[in-house]
């Protein structure tokens, strides 16, 4: 089912008026500076194999303990000497480069950030395989985010969209939490999110809100769509006014009456699965 001007579908939907605010600057809608995006240590096996296996991801520093270079096996140790001299060190040593606390495994990773994306970026969809991006209002969890990043390249999510303000920074403990779904899953950092939201909806995406108090369950108000963008709220507090004004509809996960709500990035998970069960590419 596709519109082919966005302020057309307004009329059409139950549940919520919204308005349409034209945002023609594309170029606005960046991956952030390098203050909040991947300028920072990435440590753990899953992360840091992950970023070198990553052709778009450019590293100033791998540092290693010789046991976990040791252990290695020769073709994934002679890939990694083609990408960066590894430095070999003992485990304090990585430990006082890192946050406190930090699970290194014995290994850790300088990296540059990763190219910007913006919105205009974003695939078009094809045949019978939907398009889903996943939109965070105010989710300020680095666990939880990085958590939704895995979830996301497990179900072919096409992009992460989330607020420069009251979202984290991508850190050593996000891509910690995504286990290398931060090499996968595009992020998209945007200014605004309500102008955000409108430019999705230009580029033909239907925007639905995920709350426990719809009427509606998302097996039913998503069927027909082919883009989507599924926005998330932060977990107690849930979609602001604002965003859930600026949404298509409203939809709820069929979970029990005995339990009030899920974790953001539990809900996440069951959202991507419900959106994608039946027209995954084989």
């Amino acid at each position: 089912m596709s519109r082919s001007k966005p302020a057309n579908r307004r009329s059409s939907k139950p549940q919520r008026d919204t308005a349409n605010s034209g945002r023609k600057n594309p170029r606005s809608f960046r991956q952030g500076n390098a203050a909040t995006s991947q300028d920072s240590w990435l440590y753990g096996d899953h992360a840091v194999m992950a970023a070198l296996a990553n052709p778009a991801r450019k590293v100033r520093r791998l540092v290693i303990t010789r046991a976990k270079l040791e252990a290695l096996d020769i073709d994934t140790r002679g890939g990694i000497e083609e990408i960066v001299a590894p430095e070999v060190v003992d485990k304090d040593t990585i430990t006082a480069l890192l946050p406190e606390n930090a699970l290194h495994q014995g290994i850790a990773l300088l990296p540059a950030p990763l190219p910007e994306v913006t919105i205009a970026d974003l695939p078009d969809a094809i045949a019978s395989i939907p398009v889903v991006v996943a939109v965070l209002d105010q989710v300020t969890d680095p666990h939880n985010v990085g958590a939704i990043l895995r979830s996301a390249a497990a179900f072919n999510v096409s992009a992460l969209i989330m607020p420069d303000r009251h979202s984290p920074p991508v850190t050593g403990v996000l891509a910690k939490a995504a286990s290398g779904a931060l090499e996968m899953v595009p992020i998209i950092r945007v200014g605004n999110l309500s102008r955000a939201l409108d430019q999705l909806a230009e580029t033909g995406f239907w925007r639905i809100g995920l709350d426990g108090h719809a009427t509606g369950e998302l097996e039913q108000v998503a069927d027909k769509f082919q883009k989507i963008a599924i926005v998330l709220g932060a977990e107690g507090k849930g979609l602001r006014q604002l965003t859930a004004q600026k949404c298509d509809l409203i939809a709820k996960l069929p979970i029990s009456p005995r339990v009030e709500s899920l974790n953001v990035s539990n809900a996440a998970a069951i959202t991507f699965y419900e959106l994608t069960r039946g027209k995954r590419s084989c």
